[in-house]
């Protein structure tokens, strides 16, 4: 597979913006300003070859504790497209919450990707250890900032929602919660292994997605599950019952008209903490132009986990 991703993607994020309407995404040192002393907290971590931007809550304080969410952009994209297009720079400092923003390598071909799943996207094969490069970002952002270790996210479209569902299964002890826009986990439940512990899930999916199929389907030859199916494997990792109730419709995707995306949600029996809901965008496709708000609601969910 070679998703044709990185220009429509800069075009909709130029086009869209944040999700609160500008499109000013600053590549500007943010650590906290001091008058004297020790500057403030970093604005990149992670190795030196491979560093991530941070973006800190306006009101940052050092002796606070603020969650901590990871952004992880699509197949051939990268984390400064990735964060036009959703807001999260902007969205970190309203929010109040620390974002941070790797990019994946680079293959052959010259396009940035995660190491998720058998189906997405290493396609070279590189073998390159994301769980552990992500991983190491989490534990240094714990130690760099005034961070809670229990509120920790990740959200990512398309193969950076593959790649959140990879960390979802084998680094589970980390994460609180993931938020997937039109990724998918494993084809094969088994290759998830056992997590250690249950992270709550929100799957995004449009069901005209040509991309990564809402219903499923293969992608490089492989498997993958549907959207609902995704969800419901973490479902039932938590102990829930299996009964989806609705939700309110909301308006995700602006090109479809009205409150286009139903909302689905499993949540009795499931392990304290956790729920897992299944948002689908009818009529939408795999990089729906978002509507005012979209993404707000998503990290809504996400830091109530």
């Amino acid at each position: 597979m070679r998703l044709r991703f990185a220009l429509p993607l800069l075009i909709l994020a130029l086009a869209c913006g944040d999700d609160d309407g500008t499109t000013d995404v600053p590549e500007v040192d943010m650590a906290v300003p001091t008058d004297s002393g020790p500057p403030g907290p970093p604005s990149r971590i992670g190795p030196d070859e491979r560093q991530a931007r941070v973006t800190l809550p306006s009101a940052y304080d050092a002796s606070g504790s603020y969650p901590i969410v990871i952004l992880l952009h699509g197949y051939g994209a990268s984390g400064l497209i990735q964060g036009a297009y959703f807001g999260i720079p902007n969205l970190a400092r309203d929010m109040g919450f620390i974002g941070v923003i790797p990019d994946g390598t680079e293959d052959a071909g010259g396009n940035q990707f995660w190491n998720a799943t058998d189906a997405c996207c290493d396609f070279g094969p590189t073998g390159v250890d994301d769980v552990a490069y992500i991983s190491g970002l989490i534990d240094e952002a714990l130690e760099v900032y005034a961070a809670d270790p229990e509120r920790v996210y990740l959200i990512g479209h398309s193969n950076g929602g593959f790649m959140s569902y990879r960390m979802a299964c084998d680094a589970s002890t980390k994460i609180a919660g993931i938020a997937s826009l039109a990724g998918a986990t494993w084809g094969d439940p088994a290759d998830c292994g056992d997590p250690a512990e249950p992270v709550s899930v929100l799957q995004i999916h449009g069901t005209l997605d040509a991309t990564i199929a809402y219903e499923g389907g293969t992608v490089a030859s492989r498997t993958i599950p549907s959207a609902r199916e995704s969800v419901e494997r973490f479902a039932e990792r938590s102990g829930c019952d299996d009964t989806w109730t609705d939700g309110d419709p909301t308006d995700f995707d602006s090109s479809v008209d009205g409150a286009e995306t139903t909302v689905e949600v499993q949540s009795t029996g499931c392990a304290e903490g956790t729920e897992y809901q299944l948002w689908t965008i009818v009529d939408g496709e795999h990089i729906p132009p978002l509507a005012d708000g979209a993404i707000r609601q998503a990290l809504d969910w996400l830091l109530a986990q």
